[in-house]
């Protein structure tokens, strides 16, 4: 049970999740930016992604994911404070995932 509050529902629900061009072919993801959204309910959901997460690799670095309806949200392991990004992808194209399949993209990123 992930025990997200409504409040958490409707952010996640109703945030402007920004589509990775960049990372289109290699790691596809949608993105949120704490100054474009409400700072206080961003950092109570780094928190749950912290709290209610498990453990998983991005590569060598240890990253806290946290799953819900389908999509995969993390962050990269900043100071909660000092976190500004929340990412999510589909759970198909996750590290682990992927790497179970040897599906890993050439590059790192």
């Amino acid at each position: 049970m992930d025990n997200l509050t409504k409040n958490l529902r409707n952010f996640i629900d109703n945030s402007n999740w920004v589509f990775a061009k960049i990372y289109a072919k290699t790691w596809p993801h949608e993105y949120i930016v704490r100054d474009n959204v409400d700072a206080n309910t961003f950092l109570d959901f780094v928190r749950h992604i912290r709290s209610h997460g498990y453990f998983g690799k991005f590569y060598n670095k240890d990253i806290t994911y946290f799953d819900d309806s389908h999509m995969v949200y993390r962050t990269m392991g900043a100071p909660i404070e000092e976190t500004t990004i929340i990412n999510r992808c589909r759970k198909e194209q996750t590290y682990e995932y992927r790497l179970a399949r040897n599906d890993l993209p050439n590059n790192e990123i």
